[in-house]
């Protein structure tokens, strides 16, 4: 029979430890003896024991001093003691020394067997629990994620907290704030960090292939499958899939990926038999998922089934504090790539400048920013001219989309903008008058803009912009 966990018993009487090892042997448990408190105590230093059966009346240092030693040893001890004379000080002075429970001489064995059982399974969560803590108090890998400031520290904590668990996470944020690096921190401080992390841009794959990349397809599903292929749910088997701009599923993807969620099984494009994946989802959108859920875009029940931890990644321009670190983490990085010795240093107008910016692409576009200073400063430092001529004077990056009528955007970008339907109104319209001037042309007016063109193009598809004519 397979062992059921495992048992020290001590006890003084030769007939009473016979009984209890064959009570318990006979249940499947793995039973050791021992005759005094002593022995007792220096067998559970060599070994780990699920449950311990003590004997108060022994020999010796007796069970209640022989119970002390033993949750010296190990805090989380379970001991039950056993008693002939169980008065009610007794029991209480056992608790007080950290038993689990008293058993009274004679007993039965049922009752033996209940009490056992009930402390295995007390031992077994707590051993759960305490890898929980040891996961959960791993460091989060910071390399990749520059932030000291309060929001980014809350942050970093709400990730210690949620990584031991399978629960889904639904990251929200502007593009550019650092969700899939957050996702990879969630993932590479849980359970999971030595098993596949899989990521997917939902909003980069044409539609009508989501489906095929994310559950897979037989050979001859539709027309061009000349070859079966494993979905990225499979793929990602054991680990954790992050689905990027989530907001852009479709209404029939959105039910197959509830399905996932709900039945952790997927059927593939021309299969007729389901498989079974487990698999932690974290999911990350950049548009407003309940008021997509309002307007009949997004799924509610889905909504909820992704967002049983929320987590929120604050805009660069809400923690000003970080821009100065992030500026020397990039220096760091590009005077390496461009073989540069840049100072990290930088001057009192040149550091005003950078964290008084507005930031509309966020991290990625400070990333930007440095990129070219380090590329083209002339000398070892970071001057004004350096900079992107908006960062000096706030008014030209409205000037640089102002279309042919000579109207402008209102908002002046150097005071920010801390209301979210005013910054997507502003987002909009800069966006637009962008797309008008260089004739609808995406990577001309993400240059413009100074956004990577994945950026401006999810943007543009979550807001639903469309050029002014």
């Amino acid at each position: 029979m397979a062992k059921r966990g495992s048992i020290l018993v001590c006890d003084d009487e030769e007939i009473m430890r016979d009984v209890l090892e064959t009570v318990l042997s006979g249940a499947g448990y793995k039973v050791d003896l021992a005759k005094t408190g002593e022995e007792a105590i220096e067998i559970y230093e060599n070994n780990t024991y699920d449950v311990v059966l003590m004997d108060v009346s022994m020999p010796g240092i007796g069970g209640l001093t022989a119970l002390e030693e033993l949750t010296k040893i190990d805090a989380d001890a379970v001991v039950l003691m056993i008693t002939a004379f169980a008065t009610f000080d007794t029991a209480i002075s056992a608790w007080e020394k950290g038993a689990t429970g008293c058993i009274r001489k004679p007993f039965q064995n049922d009752q033996i067997l209940a009490l056992v059982a009930k402390g295995v399974k007390k031992r077994r969560n707590e051993e759960e629990r305490v890898t929980l803590r040891q996961v959960m108090t791993r460091s989060v890998k910071r390399d990749a994620i520059i932030g000291s400031s309060d929001k980014m520290e809350q942050i970093f904590r709400l990730v210690e907290r949620i990584a031991p668990a399978r629960s889904t996470v639904l990251i929200s944020g502007e593009s550019g704030t650092g969700k899939e690096l957050i996702s990879k921190a969630i993932h590479e401080a849980s359970t999971r960090a030595d098993k596949p992390f899989v990521a997917v841009n939902c909003s980069n794959i044409p539609s009508e292939l989501l489906e095929s990349e994310l559950f897979g397809h037989t050979k001859g599903a539709f027309t061009g499958a000349v070859s079966a292929k494993k979905g990225l749910f499979e793929v990602a088997d054991t680990g954790t899939i992050f689905l990027d701009e989530i907001g852009d599923l479709r209404p029939e993807t959105q039910v197959r990926l509830l399905r996932v969620i709900q039945e952790r099984e997927f059927t593939p494009l021309g299969e007729t038999k389901p498989v079974s994946v487990d698999v932690r989802i974290i999911a990350a959108t950049n548009i407003d998922l309940k008021e997509a859920v309002k307007n009949g875009t997004f799924r509610e029940d889905l909504y909820y089934r992704l967002s049983v931890v929320p987590m929120e990644l604050p805009a660069l321009r809400e923690r000003k504090e970080d821009v100065l670190p992030l500026a020397k983490h990039f220096i760091r990085k590009y005077n390496e790539e461009n073989g540069r010795q840049i100072s990290e240093k930088l001057s009192p107008k040149v550091l005003s400048l950078l964290e008084n910016y507005y930031y509309p692409g966020n991290v990625r576009e400070l990333e930007n920013i440095i990129e070219r200073a380090v590329v083209i400063a002339p000398t070892d430092e970071i001057n004004e001219d350096c900079l992107r001529p908006e960062l000096l004077d706030p008014n030209l990056a409205q000037e640089m989309v102002t279309d042919s009528s000579g109207s402008s955007a209102k908002i002046d970008i150097s005071r920010g903008v801390t209301f979210y339907d005013e910054v997507k109104k502003f987002e909009i319209d800069i966006i637009q008058r962008a797309l008008e001037q260089t004739g609808g042309h995406q990577s001309r007016a993400a240059r413009l803009l100074g956004l990577n063109a994945t950026t401006l193009n999810s943007k543009i598809k979550s807001y639903n912009i469309i050029p002014r004519s």
